[in-house]
């Protein structure tokens, strides 16, 4: 596994974690246990990070040393090579590899060029892509478009997270050369389950008799937590209380939690906004049970993790209808979709789950249900038989 970007062992929710350390730390420890050696290399950004982290029998992650520690993610194509470099290193000598998994474009572009001098077969899992990232007004660089179409030309298998992912790629790209592969992400079913919404509020010290919409996500223009605010106003409930769970992220989160900030003041809802540092994974499950509704407002999501573990926490979610939300949030079954990001809508949607409990309690019930299905062992179970079936075909050729 390649995740060049960010270490699948930072707490996500600030920065450039989010949902691709879950999934990747996750799904090294599912491959593991299916039976699969799996090392993950990243950057290493910290004199601190030990070379080799032996997460659990199986898994491991390497911290590769390439550029300076807080060199920002927009310059970290100047380290590429290097990055590669080490990494072939490891690969020729102390952690030889069948397969080569890339996470991002920029880990994509490390792998293809890794395919070619070690002759092994190259899987790509985007998580977000420049043309879809533009088209929900989030525009990339022209190189960064280019660097996701070399990928594609060159890629023995993408992964996708679900058909919606799928459907949205075939438009935007094209079909690729390589098989197209549809893996959804799992949900760790320990953590993330219905639980006491009482004991939940008594454990993080919030009032017991108030409605509670959460807002978990990095505090950047893409995940909209401004959507959130204005949805909290429009639902003109004086006692209703927002989370917003997360920290300042790329260049223009600290914009973006001031802006956030005057927002909140402008609106005059000061008293009924409560901002929440980043939360180790496993601790946001009470925080989860503790909301009467989960809001997901992102301008593009390939997936939407925090839709799917809230579900597995009974809760109803209501999301914008992008990307992987229109798979995971039944309109009407599970909560709600909401078209074009309208606050009013989603205020609409959210007061439909706090005036109704027993509503809530069978959105919640159904969502459970269905975010059962979604495993880890069940994703590393089909990336194994991917990775298998790729070490007998034939490569695809570069063009």
């Amino acid at each position: 596994m390649l995740s060049l970007h960010t270490s699948p062992l930072i707490q996500p929710g600030a920065g450039d974690s989010g949902g691709m350390n879950v999934y990747v730390r996750e799904l090294g420890s599912a491959l593991a246990q299916a039976g699969l050696d799996c090392t993950t290399f990243t950057r290493r950004t910290s004199a601190a990070q030990p070379e080799v982290v032996q997460v659990e029998p199986g898994h491991r992650v390497v911290h590769v040393t390439a550029g300076s520690y807080d060199l920002p993610k927009e310059r970290l194509d100047e380290v590429l090579t290097e990055f590669g470099d080490r990494v072939a290193e490891h690969l020729r000598g102390d952690h030889p590899a069948d397969v080569l998994h890339a996470n991002y474009f920029l880990s994509g572009l490390v792998a293809h060029r890794l395919k070619h001098e070690l002759d092994l077969p190259f899987v790509s899992t985007f998580h977000t892509l420049a043309k879809v990232k533009a088209e929900g007004g989030d525009p990339e660089s022209e190189w960064r478009h280019r660097a996701e179409q070399e990928i594609i030309g060159c890629a023995d298998a993408i992964c996708v997270s679900c058909t919606e992912e799928e459907n949205l790629f075939r438009r935007l790209y094209g079909d690729p050369k390589g098989r197209m592969e549809v893996v959804a992400p799992g949900v760790e079913h320990a953590f993330f389950a219905p639980g006491d919404r009482r004991g939940a509020r008594v454990a993080l010290d919030l009032p017991l008799d108030v409605p509670v919409v959460l807002f978990v996500g990095r505090i950047q223009p893409l995940k909209s937590p401004d959507v959130a605010v204005r949805a909290l106003a429009e639902l003109r409930h004086p006692d209703a209380l927002l989370l917003v769970v997360g920290g300042a992220s790329g260049g223009d989160g600290d914009a973006e939690v001031a802006h956030l900030h005057a927002l909140v003041a402008e609106l005059g809802v000061q008293g009924q906004v409560r901002f929440v540092p980043p939360q180790p994974h496993h601790i946001l499950s009470s925080y989860y049970r503790a909301a009467d509704a989960v809001i997901v407002p992102s301008r593009s999501e390939s997936f939407g993790l925090v839709a799917l573990e809230a579900a597995a926490c009974g809760v109803p979610v209501v999301a914008a209808g992008v990307g992987g939300l229109l798979t995971l949030v039944d309109h009407g079954e599970t909560g709600y979709l909401v078209p074009d990001r309208d606050p009013a809508v989603f205020a609409h949607y959210l007061r439909e789950i706090i005036d109704n409990p027993t509503h809530a309690k069978a959105l919640g019930e159904r969502g459970a249900a269905r975010a059962a299905r979604y495993t880890w062992a069940f994703a590393a179970a089909r990336l194994r038989r991917l990775y298998a079936d790729l070490g007998v075909r034939e490569r695809v050729l570069c063009g």
